[in-house]
């Protein structure tokens, strides 16, 4: 079986990494990928993911039998539905079921009309209306531009002046919700759908803010840690009852099915769940925390989700606890360089640590180089969630590159809970 991963992040990466496990792969290729993937996989930089054409063009040229879209502007841009036309299987959603994530307005409504907890919310496409919202309102609240924005289009504040400055913004190219701010505990689960049936996956949690103590701007995620430890069997069943039932049955009305990955982006209030988002696809970091938990044969799982078997797939976890820490450029999610030469990138037993490259390139001397602002994710595995914090963090403190950043304390405010 020959597949073609489309991304070329860590999330890619990790993904890439599991299919090079697999017993049933026969050729794997990855576009655009990166340093990481090139030692596993073969690498199609000219590949454009979004480019439907050139992805099914690529395709027949190298005889793929599936395609796993990793990103989710690939999705949103309708390269699943130009595979399917030609006969090319693919892991991932049509264009109109990707607008659960690529439509904050189009998932709020599609939550609202099918009963699923989420935070009261108000759709805004005029400035002159948006001021008038914002000075009306007391207390702090939640700004999501409705379109993508790779995990940094929210803002939570009290503070108007940051609010208007940010919204207005967005109200240049796109429309926004304005929602009710939850308190709580933020928790991911992941399914995995053969568009009839589907089976969840060990619940994760990220650390969204750029510092330490959830301080910063938003990112597209610092870290994450598999499975959550305070997250109960019992809340687990109202969240399935509540929200994943009501979900898959609402998409099955709406036409929304499909063959991959849907994610719960979920608030634990005191009052029970509240759905906050859905992604199409696995989170990053979520998925290099959660992928090295698999132990079944990565090839095989995304054969029985293509053949609609997943139902009866015998799913093996690891019960070890995985904690991700990212490793990020100075300034990011802000300005930052690019071509930073990696100093030191040291090797461990995968029994213990996994190292996933995002935003890497190999310059003409074979060596590599930073080209993005998220740049590393490392893994640490352990059979509780301190040991695994533990080897993270080893191994986080060899991965060196100039003004590189990490936060300290990724899982350490489930150390208590747990």
């Amino acid at each position: 079986m020959k597949v073609l991963v489309l991304g070329g992040g860590a999330r890619e990466h990790a993904i890439t990494w599991s299919f090079s496990k697999s017993k049933s792969i026969t050729g794997l290729f990855v576009a655009p990928g990166n340093a990481g993937t090139s030692d596993i996989a073969e690498n199609l930089p000219d590949i454009d993911p979004c480019n439907s054409e050139m992805v099914v063009a690529c395709c027949k040229q190298h005889e793929i039998d599936f395609v796993f879209v990793g990103p989710e502007a690939p999705l949103a841009a309708g390269v699943v539905d130009a595979l399917h036309a030609a006969g090319i299987k693919a892991i991932g959603p049509h264009k109109q079921a990707a607008m659960l994530e690529s439509s904050k307005a189009f998932s709020k409504n599609f939550m609202l009309k099918y009963n699923i907890p989420t935070a009261s919310a108000i759709e805004i496409d005029s400035p002159k209306e948006f001021e008038k919202e914002i000075n009306a309102r007391k207390g702090k609240i939640v700004i999501k531009k409705s379109g993508l924005a790779a995990g940094k289009g929210v803002l939570e504040s009290d503070d108007k002046e940051k609010l208007l400055a940010f919204g207005l913004d967005i109200l240049k190219s796109d429309k926004l919700l304005i929602e009710e701010f939850l308190e709580g505990w933020e928790v991911t689960i992941f399914t995995l759908s053969d568009g009839k049936d589907y089976i969840i996956l060990p619940p994760c949690a990220d650390f969204k803010k750029a510092h330490d103590d959830d301080k910063g701007p938003n990112t597209g995620g610092m870290g994450a840690i598999c499975p959550v430890p305070s997250l109960t069997s019992q809340m687990l069943d109202r969240i399935k009852k509540e929200i994943i039932e009501p979900t898959f049955k609402g998409m099955e009305k709406e036409g929304l099915c499909y063959k991959g990955i849907i994610y719960f982006g979920l608030m634990i209030t005191t009052q029970g769940p509240k759905l906050l988002e859905y992604n199409v696809r696995f989170g990053d970091p979520e998925a290099q925390a959660l992928i090295p938990l698999i132990q079944s044969d990565f090839g095989d799982l995304c054969e029985a989700i293509v053949m609609e078997n997943i139902k009866s797939f015998p799913l093996k976890i690891s019960k070890d606890t995985a904690i991700c820490v990212v490793i990020a450029a100075g300034g990011y999610p802000g300005e930052y360089k690019k071509g930073a030469p990696v100093h030191y990138f040291p090797r461990f037993k995968e029994k213990y640590v996994v190292i996933f490259h995002a935003s890497t390139l190999l310059d003409e001397e074979n060596n590599i180089i930073t080209n993005g602002g998220r740049c590393f994710s490392v893994v640490g595995l352990g059979a509780d969630i301190i040991t695994a914090n533990k080897n993270a963090y080893v191994a986080a403190e060899e991965v060196y590159f100039k003004e590189s950043f990490y936060r300290r304390d990724i899982g350490k405010k489930f150390f208590e809970r747990g």
